[in-house]
Parts: structure tokens; sequence; C-alpha cells
């Protein structure tokens, strides 16, 4: 048996590093897909039982062996995009099938109900999952956050808050200091106060600090380089088709779990709420294993990760509703109604195990969960204006400052030094941000405190105001003249927000686990807090103002400094994510009131028409371009007036497409078609004289179809015949046995025209989620469009580099 030819060049070719979006050869120094560093796929079984749709059903036709059956056909190579028509077809038919099965006995009848039911079963497993490491990163986080500080001498699994809970010895107005909680200094010096002891806790939270993101960092560079970042980005992608072994993986999950709460817990000007997000896709991807309807599709596998990103979003903020108008406005490419209720189902058991845990221990879902008494004035939609412009300005200068050090960071040899960034950056965070209370404490605490309406009792210096009793009228307070601690705490918190706006554009994308919501937050309540006393200020002196007059007396309680904290954090959340009613709901969930949805809808909307002004796409839209993801934005519009023929490949005066003819090549002219080409797939015509289609083959499909006939087939060798016709005609007894591979070839490949408008392709490539589309003219083949091709023509009319457009 010859099989020479293709052992020579089969398996080079099959593991070669060409993506699925290249039709046409690549030279290995423009592409590179090698991951020497990529964490093991956890899914090797995939693999195995996969049928391929061919547009006839099923089981298209005779056949000498059936190839359906072969493992490995019908799937897909790392870094491809998957074909959502035939995974959909694919899912119809075995709905179909099981249907028509249902009626035949009890036990298929069985089979079919819990088919029907696996997906809710699914979504409570991804709920619960999702909501208990919620709980376990929240509580460890918020030890590991105090534990810079000091340490609970008689229970060390406190954290400051339960520790002075649990004492006997504290007053409800000290109570932060108890006995029972030791700083640094005190364990060491016997002491707190003075200079040596200052220095020693300052010396101890940097140490800690430093200790902490250097675990981190190590743990991901070592076992799951895929756990740094948020995920957002990458999910997004996922989530359009494309393919990213091990990025949804138990090694990834289990590191970022890790190493998120090593990073919240360093003090990194970052968040843990969008690596939650991927946390949730990552238990969504492995628990899609227990099932076969999605572990064996991935267009299911995908409404699965869609519902699992809106759980994620759900145990971040506590906001199961918003969750789910996350997942359909911002990270999802494909959402059908069925995902919405499903994403809703998940989001809700998610929110319910977080609740139960009960992290903060303030029976609320989020740390910041605060409540506001007083109404609002019509007259303030001008500084909730305001407001929305900072953050609009504030959200596109950060996007264009992290986006131009990341491009710097990946160009120069900052990029092969990710331990050294880590810690360089840990160590001028630590050491700015120990001397002012409000960069020492963590990000969640920070916004909680300024999102707080203070009261009589409450001692942050936020709440130092000049009280008179006389004029306290039930439960609200007028507003007052601002004591001496207000004026420390402002420029403290000036301070803060230079701090924060800056070192977060060198914090985003270092490698370790890194979310967004969260600094982009702090840095719009500071500001809102900031404008929201000196307007509460101006009431209290002014009040005789047009701007106060007949809606702000003296002695009322007019102006809540903690509701513009919280405009201005949605509005630099939106400016920096472009997120609009997703935010909202997530800002009215976290609150817990709705009379406060127009000053947010305002600040939401006036951020993203200030940041869409000054530059298109969100942060993560920023970093999909940057990494050269495959991402064909659904939101965007075309309106150039270019046709298929201009976009096509080949080109004129290129060699013609490489086809094969449906019953007049041998398994070695297969072979070395394989060989000599790095195309990913190859059109079926009738003969190469009339070039008319017949249909589309994969090249991962030939290459595993044949192999396995040549093992498992007696007769097959380099001279066979293939087949890809209905009908095998009568052989001659010398011949040798044919090969029909019929069975793996798709009958209904895309067509268009070569006078289609490419306005029209970019849609049906946005709304079918086409892998390539196949060119004719009169009926005669002429060339094909893959989804790289679109991507690079829409860079090439937007002026940018369509090279860029190459996963990285």
């Amino acid at each position: 048996m010859d099989n020479k030819g293709f052992r020579r060049s089969s398996l080079a070719s099959f593991h070669s590093n060409t993506s699925d979006e290249d039709m046409v050869e690549i030279t290995e120094a423009t592409l590179d897909f090698t991951m020497t560093d990529d964490v093991p796929p956890i899914d090797r079984d995939m693999a195995a039982g996969f049928v391929s749709y061919n547009g006839n059903g099923l089981n298209g036709g005779a056949k000498v062996m059936d190839f359906l059956d072969v493992p490995g056909v019908g799937t897909y190579e790392d870094f491809n995009t998957i074909d959502w028509v035939r995974e959909k077809s694919r899912d119809r038919d075995r709905h179909r099938e099981i249907l028509s099965r249902s009626k035949e006995s009890t036990w298929a009848l069985l089979h079919s109900v819990s088919d029907a039911f696996s997906g809710w079963m699914l979504m409570l497993l991804i709920g619960l999952t999702a909501g208990s490491l919620a709980g376990l990163i929240d509580i460890s986080s918020h030890w590991m956050t105090d534990l810079k500080e000091g340490i609970c001498l008689p229970w060390f699994w406190f954290n400051h808050e339960q520790c002075c809970w649990q004492s006997n010895n504290v007053t409800f107005e000290d109570r932060n200091n108890c006995p029972e909680w030791r700083s640094w200094s005190q364990l060491v010096l016997g002491r707190s106060e003075g200079a040596f002891p200052y220095i020693l806790n300052y010396f101890m939270y940097v140490m800690w600090a430093l200790l902490f993101s250097l675990l981190a960092v190590l743990l991901v560079r070592n076992f799951a380089p895929y756990a740094c970042g948020s995920g957002i980005p990458e999910i997004k992608t996922i989530l359009s088709g494309f393919i990213i072994r091990g990025y949804l993986g138990k090694w990834t999950l289990i590191i970022k779990t890790m190493t998120l709460v090593l990073a919240v817990s360093s003090g990194l000007s970052l968040g843990k709420e969008g690596p939650l997000i991927h946390v949730a896709c990552c238990c969504g991807n492995i628990l899609c294993h227990l099932f076969t309807k999605y572990r064996k599709n991935e267009a299911k596998r995908r409404e699965v990760l869609s519902a699992a990103a809106a759980a994620g979003v759900s145990v971040a903020f506590g906001a199961p509703i918003g969750g789910v108008l996350f997942s359909l406005e911002e990270v999802s490419y494909y959402f059908p109604l069925k995902t919405l209720w499903r994403s809703f189902f998940a989001a809700l058991v998610a929110a319910f195990t977080l609740r139960s845990i009960n992290p903060f221990g303030n029976s609320r879902l989020v740390l910041f969960y605060v409540e506001f008494h007083a109404p609002w004035h019509l007259l303030e939609l001008i500084p909730f204006i305001l407001l929305g412009i900072f953050g609009g300005v504030w959200g596109a200068f950060f996007i264009r400052a992290n986006i131009a050090w990341c491009h710097r960071r990946k160009t120069t040899k900052l990029g092969r030094y990710p331990v050294a960034e880590v810690l360089m950056v840990t160590a001028i965070t630590a050491i700015l941000a120990f001397p002012n209370d409000y960069t020492r404490m963590s990000s969640s605490e920070m916004i909680s405190e300024l999102f707080n309406d203070c009261g009589l009792l409450d001692s942050s210096k936020l709440c130092d105001y000049v009280n008179d009793y006389n004029n306290t009228k039930g439960g609200n307070l007028p507003d007052r003249a601002a004591g001496n601690g207000v004026y420390t705490a402002m420029w403290q918190l000036s301070l803060a927000l230079i701090f924060k706006a800056v070192i977060t554009i060198f914090t985003f994308g270092i490698k370790v686990p890194s979310g967004l919501f969260i600094p982009s937050m702090a840095v719009g309540a500071i500001m809102g807090r900031l404008l929201g006393v000196a307007m509460e200020q101006l009431s209290f002196y002014h009040h005789d103002w047009l701007i106060f007059r007949g809606w702000c007396n003296q002695g009322a309680d007019c102006i809540t400094p903690g509701l513009y904290a919280m405009v201005g954090a949605a509005a630099c959340l939106g400016g920096a994510t472009r997120m609009t009613v997703s935010l909202v709901v997530i800002m009215f969930e976290i609150t817990g009131g709705l009379e406060y949805i127009v000053p947010l809808m305002s600040a939401a909307m006036t951020s993203k028409w200030v940041a869409d002004a000054l530059g298109r796409g969100s942060i993560y839209d920023a970093h999909i371009h940057l990494n050269g993801y495959p991402f064909l934005e659904a939101k965007g519009e075309f309106s150039h007036k270019t046709l298929a023929m201009d976009v096509m490949r080949p080109r004129r005066n290129d060699p013609i497409l490489t086809a094969i003819t449906q019953d007049s090549m041998t398994v070695e002219d297969i072979e070395a078609i394989i060989s000599e080409t790095t195309y990913s797939g190859f059109p079926i015509v009738v003969s190469r004289e009339s070039q008319r289609l017949m249909g589309f083959v994969l090249r991962r499909d030939l290459i595993i179809s044949i192999e396995s006939a040549r093992k498992k087939q007696e007769g097959i060798v380099s001279t066979s015949r293939i087949y890809f016709t209905e009908h095998t005609p009568t052989q001659p007894t010398t011949a040798p046995p044919s090969l029909k591979l019929r069975a793996i070839m798709d009958l209904s490949p895309f067509t268009i025209t070569d006078q289609t408008p490419m306005e029209i392709v970019v849609d049906i490539f946005r709304k079918l989620g086409l892998r390539q589309c196949l060119v004719t003219h009169n009926g005669r083949l002429l060339g094909i469009i893959t989804k790289k091709d679109v991507l690079k023509h829409i860079a090439q009319m937007a002026n940018q580099d369509p090279d860029s457009i190459l996963f990285n």
C-alpha cells in the first residue's frame, strides 16, 4: 500500500498554523499561531462523535465507509471560526431525530424529555457554581486585603470588620478600632503611634502587595497564560464563533480564581467584576461537557456561554437583570429568545447562591449597596450632564492611553518581562497609595464610602459636618456647613482622582487578572462626590441664588453628594465601556432605587455621545483590534460602494482558485493539493472546464477521512479514485477500490455573484455567522470571500492596516 505521499505531508498540513479564515496561502512570517505556552485543552474528547451536515440531512447518499462517524470529522481546529449555519443545521437534524424516536418507546420518550430539560439543568449548575466561586473570591479577597494592614489575633480567619464584630470592647462611634485587631506595628513594636510604627506599617503594606502580585503573575505565567486580563474581549470573540482552545478550560478557571484573589488583594487599580465574567464562562464551558447536546455543538455551547456571562455580571454586581442585559448588549453575538430566558434563570440562581453565602455580612450582594432618601430636582440634571461629559472625556482618553501603552508593551522589550512589569506597577501603586486614606483602602470600600449618604452617627471624614441638631427633622439631615474633615477629604480625594486615573492606564492589561469596572467607577465616584459636596455647600451658603430658589430653602435636605458619586461612577464606566441600558439597570440594582433612573440615563447617554465623538469603540473593542481577533462588529455600518469581485480571492492576474473535481481525482491528487497548499477548504466542481459548483469540503475533514480510510477500508491506495457524487460508477475489476467522500461535503455552500454589493456581503457575514462564501458568475465558480477578507476590507476602507486583522 503506497502511503508515502500522504504521510509526508498530511500530518504537517493538518497541524499547520493556518487559520480557518484563510483559504489562500499565507506565509508563516505573516501569521503565526504557534502556542507553545498554551494551556492544554480540556475537551480532547470533543473531537469524537460529531456528524457533518452536508445539506442532505445526516446521511446523504450511499457510501463505502460511514465517514460521518469518523472521530474528528466536522470539528474545528484551534484559532478557527465555527460555521454557524452548519452547527444550527446539525442541531436541528439531531432534534428531529430525537422527536421521531420518542414515539417508538418509553425510553426514547424519557430521553427526549431529558434532552429538553438539559438546558435548564445546565443553567442551574452554572448559577450554583458561579455564585459559589464569587462568594469564595469575595471572602478571600476581603480577608487578604486587610492582611496588608494587620491581623485579628483571636480569630486570624476574620477580616478587620468581622474581627471587630466579634469584639465586646468596641463602641459604635469607634467601631473600626478594637483591641482584637492588631496592626503590624502593634504586633512588632507594641504601639501604633509615632514615626517608626508608621514606617513599619508602610513597609509591611508594600511587601504584602508585592508578594501577592508576584504569586499572581507567576501562577498565570507558568500554569495558565490565558488567565490574565479581564477576559471580556476574548469572550466577545469566542461568542462570535472564534475558537481559542483552553481559554475557558479547567486550568484557566482554577488559576484565574486563585490569582484574582491575589491581584485584588495586592491593591492594584483593578477590579474583580470583569474577570468574574470570565470565571463564570469557564464554569459554563466545563459543565457543557456533562451534556452531549452542548458538548458536540459549538453554536449551542455559545448560547450557554452567553447565559454564563449574564450569571457572571449577576454575582459581580448583585444585578441579575443587569447581567442579562449586559450579555445581550455587550458580549453576545447570537442571542435568541430561548437564551434570554435561560440567562435570566442562570443569573437568578447565581444571585440567590451568592446571597445565601452572604460574603459581606450585610445581607446584600455587593459591598457598596446604598439607599438614598432625598429626591432630586430637575435643575440637578445640569451637574449630572456635566458628570456625563467628564465620563465621556475620561473614557476616550483612557482608551487611547491604555491602547498606546499596550501597543508599546507588545512591540518593545517590555513585553518580554511580564513579572518585572507587574512588580514595578505594584510597587509604584503601593508606595503612592499608602499615605492617602482613600487610595490605601480597597476600591470597593472607597466606592462604598463615596456612595454613602451621611447620617448623624457616621464617623467618616466625608461626614464631618457642623451639625445643628435643632434643625434636624425626622430621619433626614439638612444641608450643613462642611467641617475640617470634609475639607481634608476633598483634597485627599482630588489626589486620589489623579492617581486612580493615571495608574489604571498602566494596570489594565498587565499579566494578572484585571477588571476595569471598579477602577472606572472609582474615578467617576470621586469626581461625582467632589462635585456633589461643592453643590451642597453652594446650596447651603447661597440658597438665595436663582438656581436654588424655590426648591432649596435654608435648613432643607436638597443635595445628596452620594447620588452625585453614583452618577459619576456610571458616567465613567459608560465612557470606557460604552454601556447604556445594562449600565443604568446595574446601577439602580446596586442602589435599590428606581427614583434615580433619569439622572443615571442622562449621564450614561451623555458619556456615550461624548466618548463616541472622541473615538469609536469601547475599551474591549479596542483590545480586540489590538490583538487582531477576527471579530466582525455587529453594530457597525458599511457604507462603501465596493463589490464582491473587489474583495474575493483570487484577484485578477492571480492563479486560478484551487478546486477539487467531483469524480476525476485520485487519493494521490488530493494529497498533493493538501501538501502544496495551506488552504483550509476547497470548492468541489463538476470539472475543471465547466467550473460548475457542486459543494465545499474542509481541509481537516479531507485529511481525517483519507487517513481513516487508509487504515480501516481495505484496498485504499494512492491511485484509488475519490468520488463526491451521489452514485459511484462501475469500476474495472483491476482498479483499486474507490473512496466515496460525499458525506463530508457541504452540498449547500453559501454563494453570491461577483456583482453583489459589499454592504450586503458584510450583512450576510454578520447575520448568518459565515466563515466563507463562494463567488460565482453565470453559475461558474470565480473565487471565495472569507470572514478575514471582509475584516481586512473594512479596515482598508477605514484607512487602517488590513494586515492587523491577524490573531496574535
